[in-house]
Formats: C-alpha cells, structure tokens, sequence
C-alpha cells in the first residue's frame, strides 16, 4: 500500500525528466559557486594572514556542530517521508525554530570557556558572534527541505550562489578596508541572511502556529538516526582540527584548514549538492531495484570520472596549485595539501555511499557508519600527533583508505546495490587514477610551460590517461559512452551535426 500524494512532491510521472533537469540545474549553480569558492580562496587568502583563518577555524568546529544539532535530521526527515503532511511540515519547522535559537544562547554562553580552551582570547568574541548565523540559518531551514523535495533546483541554485556572492563580496570588502578575521565573520553572516530570506521567497510555504501532531515518533526517530550519523561525522571530520589547534596553535591550523577546504572544494561542489537530486529521487525508486541500481552506478561512475583525475592532477602539481591559489606566503600547506589529495582519491566513495542510506531509510545504519569514520579519525590523530603537524597530516589520509572497506561493507548488506556492483561499477576507475596520479609525478618535470599553464596540461593529460585506461574495461566504457551521451543531449552544437551532415 502506498502513501497518499503529498501537495510538497514534484509533478507524477515527470521523475526522470524532473530529475534530469535538477541535475543540469544543479551542476550549472555548482560551477557558478565553485568559481566564487576559488574566488574566495585567491581573494580573501591575498587580504588575510594565516593566522586569521586559524582563528576562524578554531570557531568553526563548534558551529558545524550546533548547526548540525540544530538539524536533528528533520531535513533529511522532509525530503524522504512519503506522503508528508503540512501539519508534519509546520511540527517540523517549529521544533527546528526552537533547537536553532536554544542552542544560540548556550553557545553564546559557553564562548568564553572554548576561548579558555584553545587559550586564546580572541576566540571568544568571534565565537560569541558567529552564534547568531546558527538562529538565522535555523529560519529557513525548512523552507529549503521543501524546495529540495519538489525538485525546485533552479530556484535553490539562484539562492545559493546569491548567498555566495553577496558573503564574498561582504568579506572581500571588510578584509580590505580592516584586515582581521572579522572579515570572516562578516561574510558568514551575509551568507546567511541572504539565502534565508530566499529560502523564504522561494518556497512561498509560510508556518502556521506551533502545534503538536499525531505520529511525529517516526519523524523524530529517523532524523535521531541521521543526527547520530552527522555527530559522528562531525568528530571524524573536525578532532583533526580541534588536535592540531590546541596542539600547535593558529598558524599551523591555519595552513591546515585553508588546504584541507581546498582538497575538499570540487567534492563539496559536486557531490554534496547533487545528493539533494539524487536522495529523493532514488527514494521513489525503492520498489524498482534494477532502475534502483542503474541510475545509482551510472550517476556515480560519471560522477566519480568528472571529479578523481581533477584530483590527481592536483595531488601530482601540488607545489604549482598552492601558490596559485594562496599566494607566495602559504609554503606550508603544499605538503599537507599533497597528502590530503591522495585521499581524495578515495574520499569521494564516503560520500556516494550516504546517498543509499539516505534513500532507503536506514538512518540506523548511516549511524553506524559515522561511528566507523569518527574510529578511525580518533585513532588517526592520536597515532600522528607524537609526530607533528605532517604526521597527524599522514596517519588521517592513511585512515581514509583503511575505513573504506569497512564502510561499503556495511552499505551493502542490504539493498538494490551489492559490493560487487560497485566494484564492477567504480572500481576500474578508482584503480586507473592512482596510476594516472603515479605518471603525473613521474612526468611533471617534464611538462613545459609556467605554473598555470603545467597545470592544465596536466589536467588534460589526467582526463585523457583516465579514459584511456577505463576504456579497457567494460564499466569504463559504459560510463564513456554515457558521458558522451549526456554531453550529446546538452551541447547544441552536436544535437546540429545530424541534420548538417
């Protein structure tokens, strides 16, 4: 028996053609937002020094944690549920409303004890400050779930690269009239109230009063399990930063931080955003296990083919990709950015895999698969901490490859997707970038040209080896030819060769 229809989906019967549309919608905003994102690291890091951004960043795992409690999963609840209510909508909003501001206040509270912490003062009044992005952000919260559910991604995408902008802009121009980490609070800030408000205009949902409702335990209880999941996930991806900023003080997180968002850029950029896609779409696909499978290994090998040969190629050039985007003054990030790259070559697997969890409702074991990463992050940073800045660097990026069976062989114990689908689907791929990254280092002092110009020699040379090696394998044609076909149905030009010819 199947739920009634609820007035917050997309169109019946339009799924593919829906979902399609999102995803072009989706990776256009992504570009736009990944060239404010770069410009944010060349701008704000030519302003602001190091140690600015260690500051910042000592604040940033304490927000990232309230903004992940103040969640509690009832996001991921509004865009999985079956036939939701907008009684269950309005519940929804208003206990976000309540976790939002609460946790504003305790942490506004407790700023002066996390600068007593990282025994350094300035963190306090940053922190004290950064709290009121976490009541903003809880205000339009919901409105965004529900442009998520129906499929709005134009309008979503419009949103997010306005928030962008205008926090860039904000940031840019305080860093410029009063170099200070200020700045960075500044533009968060602004990055927050304006796509709140557009979250606001975009849905045209508007809460009623706050009341309770029948059947809000299911709700609750499965965004417990996603929460579980981000609290474990927030350890796993912040004790790194917390060590080495109360190990080693600002500077050096300062260099760790700006070359670990780096690595992270094209992955946030591309996954994370498409996941909004891809979760509810796969959710309608629960029933029909082979359209289930088919579109999860085609859009995941496509996925993974656009962004790993970019990150081996950045791994490979990492002494030319620093300077380039930081400046003259960031030499110490080039070793912690190589390192960090090679992992990227995996990273990505993580986060293809919350997208099944997500989609089939097993918030149970998106939990536990949290708890393996925040394991293997805890035991990473102890065993690197004796041995500095480089080797907590070392033993985090070695982790992510130990973790890696581990996690896929809890995604696929239950499903429409088996470990040998994705080792048929991905794994050529995966294999073929290590060597591709292997070739680049052997062959960069050879590559002509200056900084830039070597690096995109190189990058083609990644995407042209990867696609050579892939084309040996069944699965790495068929992601080619897939490839080929979508860039066939997008670029005007070869829809008109047909008739030209």
């Amino acid at each position: 028996m199947t739920a009634d229809p609820s007035p917050f989906d997309p169109p019946e019967g339009a799924l593919r053609a829906t979902a399609s549309r999102g995803a072009v919608a989706t990776v256009i905003s992504q570009g736009a937002l990944m060239l404010t994102q770069i410009g944010s690291v060349v701008i704000l890091s030519r302003l602001l020094s190091p140690e600015d951004f260690g500051l910042v960043a000592m604040c940033t795992p304490v927000i990232a944690l309230l903004m992940m409690l103040q969640d509690f999963g009832l996001l991921a609840a509004t865009v999985q549920k079956k036939g939701l209510k907008a009684e269950e909508v309005n519940f929804l909003f208003w206990i976000n409303v309540a976790l939002s501001f609460s946790l504003t206040i305790l942490l506004l509270a407790a700023s002066p004890l996390i600068a007593l912490f990282y025994q350094e003062p300035r963190v306090g009044p940053l922190i004290a400050a950064l709290s009121v992005t976490i009541a903003l952000n809880g205000l339009g919260a919901q409105h965004g779930a529900l442009l998520i559910r129906r499929m709005q991604y134009v309008r979503l995408g419009f949103i997010q690269v306005s928030g962008a902008v205008t926090s860039l802009a904000a940031a840019a121009l305080w860093g410029w009239i009063h170099p200070s980490p200020w700045a960075l609070f500044g533009g968060a800030l602004v990055g927050t109230v304006v796509p709140t408000l557009g979250m606001w205009i975009g849905s045209r949902w508007r809460p009623g009063l706050p009341r309770r409702i029948e059947g809000w335990r299911p709700l609750l209880n499965f965004g417990a399990g996603v929460t579980g999941f981000n609290f474990a996930n927030f350890f796993s991806m912040n004790v790194d930063k917390i060590a080495i900023g109360r190990a080693f003080g600002g500077e050096s997180l300062g260099y760790y931080d700006r070359a670990f968002k780096l690595v992270l850029m094209p992955s946030n950029s591309i996954f994370n955003p498409l996941a909004r896609v891809m979760v509810p779409a796969l959710s309608r696909l629960q029933d029909e296990p082979d359209r289930y499978r088919s579109a999860y290994i085609r859009v995941a090998g496509l996925l993974l083919f656009l962004l790993l040969p970019m990150m081996a190629c950045a791994a490979a050039f990492a002494d030319v990709v620093i300077p380039l985007a930081f400046g003259q003054n960031w030499d110490g990030s080039v070793a912690i950015f190589t390192a960090l790259g090679i992992a990227g070559l995996v990273q990505p697997l993580n986060n293809v895999a919350g997208w099944l969890f997500l989609s089939q409702g097993r918030s149970r074991d998106f939990f536990h698969s949290g708890l393996v990463h925040a394991g293997f992050a805890g035991v990473a940073v102890l065993a690197g901490l004796p041995f500095g800045l480089i080797g907590v660097v070392v033993a985090v990026a070695i982790a992510e490859y130990l973790k890696l069976p581990a996690i896929w062989a809890l995604t696929c114990r239950s499903g429409p997707i088996r470990l040998g689908d994705m080792l048929r689907g991905v794994g050529p791929l995966v294999a073929a970038v290590h060597l591709v990254m292997g070739l680049l280092w052997v062959i960069k002092p050879y590559v002509p040209g200056p900084g830039f110009v070597a690096l995109v020699q190189g990058g083609l040379l990644a995407y042209a080896l990867t696609a050579l090696l892939i084309s040996l394998t069944a699965s790495g044609r068929e992601t080619l030819r897939e490839g080929w076909r979508l860039a066939g149905e997008r670029l005007p030009l070869r829809r008109r060769l047909p008739a030209d010819a």
